[in-house]
């Protein structure tokens, strides 16, 4: 009996055999070619690093064209060629090439365990200062994001203009893939990278290998937007009514109904003079009445008078009388009658005490 887990595994170590001429000794039958166009300003990078190109491209019996009149390259197959996955690959080469991926890494898509993917991410979002904006979120300051997300994935990336370019083993470029549109989605890269980080540790785990990850990994709540602010002036339509709207009436309809149409030539000057004259009186008179406002005095307060306070006492003039003839009895600097007992009364406690 064979455990299931064993099954399900791939040995370590394993590698796919390589395709070789005697795998299809006879070669193929009919020749292909693939085209791409390219931009200018990477025709001078392309002519410097075409031989290289033809060198790489030659080993696969692949040939290949360089059109700078056109800006076009061009793959085609020879008789020679017996791997039919090669015009594949090479078609995939000068698509890397045409997206500004350096030769150095747009040649490793002619190894076996290396595939690419261009994911076009222009028309995911609709204003260009929001795609620009999250196109710089995917690089991260001084590129760190995206360094990271090279490390966790095994894959270079490239981001240039409307795509992003990836190169790299097959699992690793889906987990790519599903970072880069999530992003254009307005999820920040960081939630994913930390996820692949989590994924990373599990796999390390051989009894974790068949249980699900659910539990370990991280979930993050998308958070509710604040609603849109109404507009101050709302635009209410009218209700449909399959009749027109009424005719406006025209200058002569107007005279008609007022009977000014019927009067002469010398009558309606007139009356247009009288109305004329009557605006002006209005006019002078209310700008008479704006001048004469300098003129009107202001309205004053009325003045309150603070009732003062009686201050005026009934005077007992015996009483006064009474301490004016003690004054005149007593000398100036003898001392009262009250003032002599408490003396006396001092002297006679001095005496017993001797």
């Amino acid at each position: 009996a064979v455990d299931e887990s064993e099954l399900l595994t791939v040995p370590d170590g394993w590698k796919e055999p390589a395709f070789t001429r005697e795998d299809n000794p006879k070669g193929l039958l009919e020749e292909s070619s693939f085209a791409t166009l390219f931009p200018k300003y990477r025709e001078a990078y392309l002519k410097e690093c075409w031989p290289l190109v033809q060198k790489a491209l030659g080993e696969h019996y692949v040939n290949a064209a360089l059109d700078l009149i056109e800006g076009s390259m061009t793959v085609t197959t020879t008789k020679k060629t017996f791997d039919p996955y090669a015009i594949i690959r090479a078609r995939d080469l000068i698509k890397l090439l045409a997206r500004s991926v350096p030769f150095e890494q747009a040649v490793r898509i002619l190894q076996d365990d290396v595939a690419c993917d261009i994911i076009k991410i222009g028309s995911l979002v609709r204003k260009r200062e929001t795609f620009i904006k999250r196109r710089a979120r995917l690089l991260g300051p001084k590129g760190s994001t995206l360094k990271a997300l090279e490390l966790l994935t095994n894959c270079y990336i490239m981001v240039q203009g409307n795509t992003v370019s990836a190169l790299g083993p097959f699992s690793g470029l889906k987990e790519v893939r599903k970072v880069v549109l999530d992003t254009m989605k307005n999820i920040h890269p960081i939630y994913n990278i930390k996820t692949l980080m989590i994924k990373r540790e599990l796999a390390k785990d051989p009894e974790l290998r068949t249980q699900s990850w659910e539990r370990f990994l991280p979930k993050f709540k998308r958070k509710n937007l604040k609603k849109r602010k109404e507009p101050k002036k709302k635009n209410t339509k009218k209700e449909y009514t399959p009749f027109p709207p009424p005719q406006p009436e025209s200058q002569i309809d107007k005279e008609l109904a007022s009977g000014e149409y019927f009067l002469k030539e010398r009558q309606k000057k007139r009356k247009k003079m009288e109305e004329i004259k009557a605006k002006q009186a209005d006019a002078i008179k209310r700008r008479q009445e704006e001048r004469n406002k300098a003129f009107i005095p202001p309205k004053e307060k009325p003045v309150v008078k603070t009732k003062k306070a009686s201050t005026e006492k009934k005077i007992d003039i015996e009483a006064i009388k009474e301490k004016v003839k003690n004054a005149k009895k007593k000398k100036l600097g003898a001392l009262s009658e009250e003032e002599v007992k408490l003396k006396m009364a001092a002297d006679e406690k001095k005496k017993k005490k001797k």
